[in-house]
């Protein structure tokens, strides 16, 4: 295993003095070790949500010509070079920081500055679409309470848990992510049964090879939309300071500590989530009474066209059934995200990025809380903001995905540089820490150039204002430099 990165950084890491995190009880400032394998899965799927496809699964099937299957399978194999990556690099720099701290790590401070605001982008406003999700599934239930009002409710109820600690959010957590794959069971289940009974609407490969014929242009425009499904299996890694190491390690036996449990757990999290997706969009194009032609040419029809599917082929319960599911998940995956931003704003302040205040760990719950109720205070007035307007949605979810998009790219670059730059001739392996890289640095960059102009555009905004900031920190850290000298 290559040599980890301690507390202050390491080689290159610059000043910061964040600590790796206590083993239980020692220092009072630090994180404390407490998550267990399954937390942190239960952590990277509730943020993906288990029928993340649902909303989405009408435009990639219109976009890939029926194959949305396969789309789900090739964006699959895409992201495992994201997730690959974070787990080599969460073996060199265990620490709360994620992609902010590999990037300073591998690349130096400023990148490691650049990845870690990229990345704030993405997990400050990723839950508060998922809380937006989850005002509107509400509303649509009790119409007479405003969107908004179950919004704020659902930022309010999961902060509190979040400030609880981290145990108890991972297990309230588990029995919502429970719900939702017992929702997602009962689902395939009577898909099963109905094609059983009456048989597929289209042919059974047609998920697969599309509808008039494979097009692997179509299919990889609908991947460069599907592979955004799987934003936040990377959450799990802003936890590894707070991840059990195995008995076995402790003992020189098999496995790394908690650093090994991280990485198994970005991997399988992704590996569960890529089979769920496959199954479920499967079984759903089987059935969609819709062809992906007429999908296509009625683009209204397509944001409810699982929806209307479900409702089509078993009944209005199952619906419902869906549709409360994923409600409740979507407030949850919000936690999953607030908890994973709030470790990104203590590494980045721990490290004077950002204002000390946060850097702090409450005494009695473990948890950053000041980083935690800004993340929550930004979330909530995204979250709201967009509740209130007619066009919220579309405004909020079309720029949440190109800050965590370049924080990947600087992941992947951040592996070369640690391996390749910084430890010379001395890297262990071509493949693992050279091509498989490059190969995730290409899928970023394709996707990028696929994202809407709006996400561009911000994207774009959120960098320049990143790069000015850094710009006058390093303007005052001469300065305090120049006075002592």
């Amino acid at each position: 295993m290559p040599g980890t990165v301690g507390g202050t950084g390491g080689e290159g890491a610059g000043d910061g003095a964040g600590s790796t995190g206590a083993e239980g009880t020692g220092d009072p400032g630090a994180l404390r070790r407490t998550l267990t394998f399954r937390d942190l899965v239960v952590y990277g799927l509730l943020f993906i949500a288990p029928m993340a496809p649902v909303g989405i699964f009408g435009t990639l099937q219109a976009t890939s010509h029926g194959a949305v299957t396969a789309v789900y399978l090739v964006a699959t194999v895409a992201m495992a070079f994201t997730a690959y990556s974070y787990a080599q690099m969460v073996r060199v720099a265990p620490q709360a920081g994620s992609v902010y701290t590999y990037a300073r790590v591998g690349l130096g401070e400023g990148a490691g500055f650049v990845a870690g605001w990229m990345a704030m982008l993405d997990y400050l406003l990723i839950p508060a679409v998922a809380y937006l999700f989850s005002g509107i599934a509400l509303h649509a239930l009790v119409p007479s309470v405003h969107q908004w009002v179950w919004t704020a409710l659902a930022v309010a109820v999961t902060t509190l848990l979040n400030l609880w600690g981290v145990r108890t959010a991972a297990r309230v957590g588990l029995a919502v992510l429970a719900m939702e794959i017992v929702v997602l069971a009962v689902f395939v289940v009577s898909a099963v049964v109905e094609l059983i009974l009456h048989g597929a609407q289209r042919g059974w490969a047609g998920p697969l090879t599309g509808e008039g014929g494979f097009s692997v242009q179509a299919v990889l425009a609908a991947v460069s939309v599907a592979v955004l499904s799987y934003l936040g299996f990377d959450a799990i890694a802003s936890f590894a300071e707070e991840a059990e190491g195995p008995r076995a390690a402790d003992k020189g036996g098999p496995g790394a500590g908690g650093p090994d449990r991280v990485a198994r757990a970005v991997l399988s999290c992704l590996v569960v989530a890529g089979v769920l997706f496959a199954v479920q969009t499967y079984l759903a194009a089987l059935l969609m009474p819709m062809s992906a032609a007429e999908l296509a040419a009625e683009p209204g029809e397509q944001g409810g066209a699982f929806y209307a599917t479900v409702d089509a082929a078993v009944g209005r319960w199952l619906h419902d059934l869906v549709a409360v599911s994923k409600a409740i998940g979507a407030a949850f995956a919000a936690l999953a995200g607030q908890a994973a931003a709030g470790r990104l704003l203590f590494a980045m302040a721990r490290d004077r990025r950002l204002p000390g205040a946060m850097s702090t760990v409450d005494a009695g719950s473990g948890v950053p809380r000041r980083a935690l109720l800004g993340a929550a205070l930004v979330t909530l007035v995204a979250a709201v903001w967009a509740a209130r307007r007619d066009d919220g949605l579309d405004q909020l979810s079309s720029v949440v995905n190109v800050g965590a998009l370049t924080a990947f790219g600087l992941l992947h670059a951040s592996v070369i540089g640690w391996f390749w730059i910084r430890r010379g001739a001395g890297a262990p392996s071509v493949l693992r820490h050279l091509v498989v890289p490059l190969l995730g640095l290409a899928v970023v960059v394709a996707v990028i150039a696929e994202a809407s102009a709006a996400a561009q555009a911000v994207g774009g905004a959120w960098l320049v204002v990143g790069l000015v900031v850094l710009a006058t920190q390093y303007r005052g850290r001469a300065r305090a430099g120049g006075v002592r000298g």
